[in-house]
């Protein structure tokens, strides 16, 4: 057999491992040894392999962001900024048909920009804004559906895990990804809060009005969710660094693990002087957070080894070659692989499609034209495999934060769930169509702040 048919078997065999249950870190790294194995002829070479990737893998400065900013995700969760933002928005929104369903996606959005995590988020908003939506009338289906679509904004809004982990795989600049992720993300906001406004206006009896409320209690609501923006605003001004509109191309101010590190504090700070988050908490948090960056660093380190297999095959460079004298149009080589996505984020977890794909998917994308930079196509690519990403973790029958949100609402139906949250699906993929024919949207504010 050749490199390439021998990879090709073993992503196959990968695939049907994980689909059987087996942990993908698991998956990746006993297909990445047995390859290696089987094409050096010897269990020398992997084991040569082993005894430098855990240390070059672990050893990485870039990777110390991802244990903080889990960390600052975890102060977040346990430190009641969701129920803040939550209620400030519904003070805002609640008095318009379905506008707390709407007050429920801004809440997501702004609790994603110091949380990092789409299952946070979702678990998260669910507790504080499911009963209220359930007191007001709301259906089950919107309640859930706009739940688990909303907690997606958890990845998408900076910072985002799965974009540092993108960032480290494919070498662009973290900073520049998170700027990249801005637009995208307001525009995911925006586009659930027009789908909420639709799905009230097409089906009445799914939404009810709460009461009006005064503009003096709105803005104390309002004045409540500052140190929150303020945690986000100093972080991301901090990472980008001190802009000079006339000179563009900002010094950042500390590196975005100092950032992620100085988020932490300031969100850890911020529960303890509320009183929201006492010392169990505390440890919980840092417990939880530990835990989570093991489970990614261990999957880390198998994509190391079947990334090590691949190498060793050619496979990728082999396939971008085939691609490109098949003389397909870029565009359709991008709608195939985003498309894979789709069908990937039926069955797998975020994380693993990106660690999964990237090495095979990010070599074909590098060697087409989109009449775009190196690096612009690189962080174009990434914002929309992030998108569609997203997408899978809604998309049943196994999305992600719908199970997160059966969780919450045990009462109620998967059935129904599905049922609400399509109509957010189809607004994904209006805002991915969009995303792919207008690359400017994506990457103007990188233009105009580097």
């Amino acid at each position: 057999m050749s490199g390439l048919e021998i990879s090709l078997t073993g992503f196959a065999l990968m695939l049907g491992a994980i689909f059987l249950r087996v942990p993908i870190a698991v998956a990746m790294a006993a297909t990445g040894f047995i390859g290696i194995w089987i094409l050096r002829g010897s269990p020398v070479a992997p084991l040569a392999q082993m005894k430098t990737l855990p240390y070059d893998t672990f050893s990485s400065y870039s990777l110390t962001i991802v244990p903080l900013f889990l960390l600052m995700g975890q102060f977040a969760t346990k430190s009641g900024m969701s129920a803040a933002l939550f209620q400030a928005a519904s003070d805002w929104l609640g008095h318009r048909r379905g506008g707390v369903a709407m007050a429920a996606v801004g809440a997501c959005a702004g609790f994603g920009a110091v949380c990092g995590s789409s299952l946070a988020t979702a678990s998260t908003m669910g507790q504080v804004a499911l009963p209220e939506m359930r007191k007001r009338g709301y259906s089950d289906a919107l309640s859930t559906g706009v739940l688990a679509a909303g907690g997606t904004l958890g990845i998408l809004i900076p910072p985002s895990i799965i974009l540092v982990i993108y960032a480290i795989l494919t070498e662009q600049n973290i900073v520049k990804m998170f700027i990249a992720a801005l637009v995208p993300g307001l525009l995911a906001a925006a586009g659930y809060i027009v789908t909420v406004a639709i799905y009230v206006r097409v089906r009445p009896n799914a939404a009810d009005r709460a009461p009006r409320v005064p503009m003096a209690q709105r803005m104390r609501s309002l004045y409540g969710t500052w140190p929150v923006f303020a945690i986000f605003g100093l972080v991301m001004y901090g990472i980008a660094g001190d802009w000079d509109w006339s000179n563009p191309g900002p010094d950042a101010l500390f590196t975005p693990t100092e950032g992620a590190a100085v988020g932490a504090i300031l969100t850890g700070l911020y529960g303890f002087v509320r009183r929201e988050m006492g010392w169990q908490d505390f440890l919980d948090a840092i417990l939880e957070a530990g835990k989570a960056s093991g489970m990614i660093f261990f999957i880390l380190l198998g994509a190391g080894l079947f990334n090590a297999f691949l190498a060793t095959t050619q496979a990728p460079q082999a396939m971008a070659e085939w691609v490109v004298t098949q003389g397909y149009a870029p565009m359709t080589v991008l709608i195939a692989i985003l498309l894979c996505y789709l069908v990937f984020g039926c069955v797998m977890d975020s994380l693993s499609m990106i660690l999964l794909t990237i090495p095979i998917f990010f070599p074909i994308i590098e060697a087409l034209d989109f009449g775009l930079s190196a690096e612009y196509t690189a962080i174009w690519f990434g914002i929309l495999a992030l998108i569609v990403v997203e997408v899978g973790l809604i998309t049943p029958p196994v999305g992600m934060n719908l199970f997160i949100i059966n969780q919450v609402a045990k009462n109620i139906p998967i059935a129904k769930t599905y049922s609400g949250v399509t109509p957010f699906v189809i607004s994904d993929l209006i805002r991915v169509v969009i995303l792919v024919a207008f690359p400017s949207i994506t990457l103007w504010l990188v233009g105009v702040m580097f």
